[in-house]
């Protein structure tokens, strides 16, 4: 026998439950067993199509990241060429390629305040645009100065990028995948490296003074895409809600929710955990106050948000890209198509391996990904130091070299790669959520960029051996800092997340707030 809901002023129109406005109390009876047929073909139909929807709109989201991992990847190779073609020095290169990073954390910190004044989708559109301008001056340069001047402006874009795409897909994406779905900038990311080693080797061959402009100018194609991704995909409800715009936001869940019963919940615990009716209080100076003078909770909030993205980079993973070229000839490889086709295998290899995260996420959970990853990157760089020092130029120093940058890659981008973006984009409350993220974005940039600008000078002064054994001993303590300050999040609600970082003081003082609120709320 089926049920249909029918309201409880006796205006139901027998239509079944799809026509009973969100929030209105139902009673049931009994009617023939067709119907309920339909329903469930309905809701099956429904659970594919809010699947689809949500796929959709965390791919579009995570358009710019390959922006930033195409630049990472064609840099690679083309600096090589624009070497060659500008004659410039070994310090202009240092600069030039870990300038980007450096300068992307002024986007990052103004993405945060930028994405809670205009909304996550359109400071999305404004990454896109910046770097597209700034590619283009890149691609047309005559000079070093003007190089650098379209570098600064694709850098400020990327900083946007990399900052606003986590932010937003946390919060479209339901709990139960949205450790995969956050993984989408990473995955993208590795995407754009592959699609930068592959243009290095594909228009090597092309004259210096005008291959390398074409291998840049190729990383505007995806700005395009993005222009057009905007009028797909919806604005974060949980931004919505903090405007007050609380139809939209219900318009929204009601997309990338599989029932309207599931939609008004959502909406519910989201308003709860914004205090929509209080939201003018959420001022850019009350936010940053709250950071730089954290509660306790905020601040183990902060540590592990802010520190796990300073361990992604500090491991020394953009050095490996930026200059795989320059690791594979010290290992003995010679000629520079050998060299770019080296650096082929490894953008494979590192973009296999975040497909397999992808899928494992959210089974095994962050921890131990983040463990299999450290440790593993530890091994790595480890081996890559000892075949540089005393294997080197030998064949099986050579195989060596290469085993070790794909295994140190493979490791990095089954964990550590994207759970990063994961972590700093769910841990953080609402009120919080878009600054905080865009201060562990900038701890990011800046360890990337000191580490990219540092790498030459550094080698020189240590060998480029002594150097990945650096690189190895900060990897042992980022196994350390996982264990002690990495807590699982696997399954659980952005705002069940923040229970995790309460102590019982902290959630026996939230319980008496809530029994207080309850109090006023009945004598009111």
């Amino acid at each position: 026998m089926g049920l249909v809901g029918v309201q409880e002023n006796g205006n139901g129109n027998g239509d079944g439950i799809s026509e009973i406005p969100l929030g209105t109390k139902t009673k049931y009876i009994k009617m023939t067993s067709d119907p309920v047929e339909e329903d469930e073909e309905v809701l099956q139909s429904r659970k594919y199509e809010t699947k689809k929807y949500i796929f959709a709109c965390a791919v579009f989201a995570s358009l710019n990241s390959v922006l930033l991992g195409y630049d990472v990847g064609v840099m690679s190779g083309a600096i090589i060429f624009i070497q060659e073609d500008l004659k410039i020095t070994e310090v202009q290169q240092e600069v030039l390629v870990g300038i980007l990073s450096i300068i992307s954390l002024l986007g990052s910190l103004a993405g945060g305040k930028t994405s809670d004044a205009i909304g996550r989708k359109w400071t999305i559109g404004l990454a896109a645009v910046i770097f597209q301008t700034g590619g283009a001056v890149m691609a047309l340069a005559p000079s070093f100065k003007v190089l650098m001047i379209g570098r600064l402006m694709a850098g400020v874009g990327i900083g946007f990028g990399v900052m606003i795409a986590p932010v937003y897909i946390a919060e479209i994406s339901p709990a139960i995948a949205r450790g995969s779905l956050t993984s989408f900038p990473e995955i993208f990311i590795n995407f754009g490296i592959l699609l930068g080693y592959i243009s290095n080797y594909a228009f090597s061959r092309l004259p210096a003074h005008i291959n390398w402009r074409i291998m840049l100018g190729v990383g505007l194609i995806p700005s395009l895409v993005i222009a057009i991704a905007l009028f797909v995909i919806p604005e974060s409800p949980r931004w919505l809600v903090v405007q007050n715009r609380i139809e939209e936001a219900r318009a929204v869940l009601l997309k990338i929710n599989e029932s309207e019963k599931e939609a008004e919940e959502k909406l519910q615990e989201i308003q709860a955990a914004a205090g929509s009716a209080n939201a003018g209080k959420y001022e850019p100076k009350a936010v940053w106050k709250e950071i730089l003078c954290p509660t306790p909770p905020v601040r183990r909030m902060l540590i592990t948000g802010c520190g796990i993205q300073c361990f992604q980079q500090i491991t020394g993973i953009d050095t490996t890209v930026y200059y795989s070229p320059t690791i594979f000839k010290n290992a003995g490889i010679t000629g520079n198509s050998e060299l770019l086709a080296a650096t082929v295998a490894v953008g494979f290899t590192k973009t296999l391996f975040i497909l397999i995260a992808i899928f494992l996420i959210d089974k095994l959970g962050r921890k131990p990904l983040l463990y299999a990853s450290t440790i593993g990157m530890t091994v790595c760089l480890f081996s890559l130091s000892l075949s540089l020092a005393i294997l080197s130029h030998a064949k099986v120093g050579i195989a060596l070299a290469i085993l070790a940058v794909c295994g140190n890659v493979a490791s990095f981008s089954v964990g550590l790669g994207p759970i990063c973006w994961v972590l700093s984009s769910e841990i953080f409350p609402l009120r919080l959520r878009a600054q905080a993220s865009a201060l562990g974005a900038v701890g990011s940039r800046v360890s990337s960029g000191a580490i990219s600008m540092s790498f030459l000078s550094v080698s020189r002064a240590i060998t480029v051996a002594g150097t990945f054994f650096v690189f190895g001993v900060v990897s042992c303590c980022a196994v350390a800092f996982v264990h002690y300050c990495v807590p699982e999040t696997r399954g659980k609600t952005l705002e069940e997340i923040e229970v995790l970082f309460k102590d019982e003081d902290d959630l026996q003082e939230s319980e008496v707030e809530m029994g207080d609120v309850e109090c006023l709320m009945q004598k009111s």
